[in-house]
């Protein structure tokens, strides 16, 4: 199917006893709406301009009809997209947004949904209660094991056994661990910096870990030490001292 120049978004909802149209809607949803609009037409590319992007108010619900946009290419490719619920990791983000955004209106408010479509009413998207738009990529979890650098904020429980581990950027995860582990360690690890092997299922798109599951704690990692690092500059600073300016010329020149 080709695309047509324009794309009607309808809101249907019943508010106070009364389908919402352009007689009938509060002030707070059209604004929303026309927002919504907006950035789905504009896109996180600005690939349309909704300030140069005529469109009529009309009836049967309410309806923005948006015309002029036959050139927008990756418009249409993200509408044609659409026709997969799953489909919402690949299309603009912005606009995978929007459609979150009226994914969790429409499962809010009864009588509430929404639809985008061309003019003949092909390219039909519809966003209601039982629609399930969603990121495939972002609901991808695998299982791994890995290692997990912070320190040590609190441990132990009486019945369900973690470690909280607060890591860089301040974030703390909780770990599972089981009793007979922690009981075995020999150092006291609390507030102090720690490795950690664990196992996790990982975000692939984000990178999150969830159901953490503590393994082992690992031999600490060496960390940086100044002072020794200085007397090793220091220690080759003597070394290089007796060794002639214009030794590394004449080297490079094969005097030396």
């Amino acid at each position: 199917m080709e695309p047509t120049d324009i794309l009607r978004f309808s809101l249907n909802d019943r508010i106070n006893n009364a389908e919402v149209g352009p007689a009938h809607v509060p002030l707070a949803l059209l604004g929303e709406f026309q927002r919504d609009v907006s950035d789905f037409l504009r896109g996180s590319n600005k690939e349309i301009d909704p300030a140069e992007v005529p469109v009529s108010i009309e009836s049967g619900s309410l309806v923005i009809a948006a015309s002029g946009l036959l050139a927008a290419t990756g418009l249409w490719i993200d509408v044609a997209q659409l026709q997969h619920p799953a489909a919402l990791g690949l299309i603009d983000p912005k606009r995978a947004a929007v459609l979150e955004h009226w994914q969790a209106a429409a499962r809010k408010y009864p009588h509430r949904s929404y639809r985008v479509a061309d003019k003949d009413g092909r390219w039909a998207v519809q966003v209601s209660a039982d629609s399930d738009f969603r990121n495939q990529i972002e609901a991808i979890w695998v299982a791994v094991e890995k290692y997990v650098e912070g320190t040590v904020v609190d441990w132990g429980g009486a019945n369900k056994a973690n470690v909280h581990m607060r890591v860089q950027g301040g974030k703390v995860l909780t770990i599972a661990a089981s009793q007979q582990l922690l009981a075995d360690e020999e150092l006291n690890r609390l507030y102090r910096p720690a490795l950690l092997r664990v196992s996790a299922e990982e975000n692939l798109k984000t990178g999150d870990l969830r159901n953490l599951n503590l393994l082992a704690f690992e031999a600490d990692r060496p960390g940086w030490n100044e002072t020794a690092f200085n007397k090793l500059v220091e220690k080759g600073t003597q070394a290089w001292a007796d060794v002639p300016d214009d030794w590394l010329e004449d080297l490079r020149s094969g005097n030396g």
